[in-house]
């Protein structure tokens, strides 16, 4: 694997796992169209994308629709649902690690910037990111890759063969595409090894096991050398390195 200088790390599900307060605020904002839904699992695939893309893929929102959506989901999440998240096991230590080598860490969520950077300051995982870039509320800047654009052009990075773009859906692989950037998908997230892979993931990454090339998953499954790359391990969650 190529060394990278700069480390783009997406939040939901790769940083955190936020599964409980995204999916609780997404129940909160249906009930408000008179929609009950009980089963959690089929919300999880509201972590990741924006959500009004969600809101119109899932349940046939008009714009309109989902812009009261969003209101009704951080009327939750503001209150309640930003903080039924955790850190993943083993990633404060990986961002401490690439931090003493080093690396410079970015933040590239499409979770509005004001509820990231709320998050990083509650689990203390702010001072590991030299920047943290977002959504903004209105949406105006919310696909995955006008944030990646974003977050390189408010650290002054200008050439994209120097950055590694690490998430666990397909909008953090093809927003790092768009903008000419390698990714890393991860597996222990809320995307499956199909959906990275189908979106052109340079690497994948597993919970306790190793990296990957792409081309070579889809071929001879040759492994990169060493349990983690750098020698970075942890026993659960963000068992990877860079």
């Amino acid at each position: 694997m190529k060394e990278y200088k700069y480390i783009l790390f997406d939040l939901d599900g790769t940083v955190t796992d936020p599964g409980l307060g995204i999916t609780g605020s997404v129940m909160y904002a249906l009930k408000g169209f008179g929609i009950e839904e009980t089963d959690r699992t089929k919300l999880y695939r509201f972590i990741g994308p924006p959500l009004a893309e969600s809101f119109r893929d899932f349940y046939g929102f008009t714009p309109e629709e989902a812009r009261r959506g969003i209101s009704l989901y951080r009327e939750y999440y503001k209150h309640r649902g930003i903080f039924e998240n955790k850190v993943y096991d083993g990633m404060e230590e990986l961002l401490a690690e690439l931090k003493r080598r080093g690396k410079t860490l970015v933040l590239a969520t499409s979770k509005p910037e004001p509820f990231a950077r709320e998050i990083l300051d509650h689990f203390h995982l702010t001072s590991y990111f030299t920047y943290a870039a977002g959504a903004t509320l209105d949406e105006t800047r919310v696909k995955k890759e006008e944030v990646i654009a974003y977050a390189m052009e408010s650290c002054g990075i200008t050439d994209p063969g120097q950055v590694l773009m690490v998430g666990d859906r397909r909008h953090d692989i093809e927003g790092a595409r768009a903008n000419g950037v390698d990714s890393l998908g991860v597996l222990y997230g809320y995307g499956s090894r199909e959906e990275l892979l189908q979106a052109g993931a340079d690497y994948l990454a597993e919970k306790g096991r190793r990296y990957s090339e792409n081309r070579k998953i889809k071929g001879t499954e040759k492994k990169m050398h060493g349990r983690n790359l750098g020698g970075i391990s942890s026993a659960e969650g963000a068992s990877f390195s860079i």
